[in-house]
């Protein structure tokens, strides 16, 4: 395994979610790559993209919403780890959802809403064979809780005045 994830866009327009899964993991010192290929209408440069890829054992990052066939189309092509990032829509009451979530057997990847939370799943996997990127993880778990008591501090001194 590879410091590394590829992130595969179904289109430009997601290329916000994208950024915002890069900043993360550029915290972790995690290398990205950024790639637009639609499973539905590109599969063939999609299918030699992640060939090209997986050969450096790196964990995908999928971001397609609507009728979600990237992830699936992924996982089915590779060995490596597939983390499903769907961007929320509000058309179809974010019903679109399901298309990330219902994958067929033998088809696994994993499914986390937030941009921020799929960086950080990826950077707890890769965690698993790099120790520097372990402690990472565990200093920005450490900070996330820090933030949190902070806030209730803050909370209950401005209920005392």
């Amino acid at each position: 395994m590879n410091k590394k994830v590829v992130i595969i866009m179904g289109s430009k327009a997601d290329l916000d979610w994208a950024n915002q899964i890069g900043s993360v993991l550029k915290g972790f010192e995690i290398e990205t790559a950024i790639r637009i290929a639609s499973a539905h209408k590109v599969p063939l440069r999609c299918y030699d993209l992640i060939k090209e890829y997986e050969k450096e054992n790196v964990i995908f990052i999928t971001i397609a919403g609507m009728s979600n066939a990237l992830s699936g189309f992924t996982d089915a092509q590779t060995h490596c780890p597939v983390i499903a990032c769907p961007p929320y829509s509000d058309k179809f009451g974010g019903a679109d959802i399901f298309s990330s979530l219902r994958m067929p057997s033998g088809v696994a990847p994993l499914a986390v809403l937030s941009p921020e939370n799929a960086a950080l799943a990826a950077a707890k996997i890769i965690g698993l064979v790099f120790p520097d990127v372990q402690e990472k993880v565990k200093a920005y778990q450490v900070k996330k809780r820090q933030e949190l008591e902070k806030a209730d501090d803050e909370l209950q001194k401005s209920r005392e005045d």
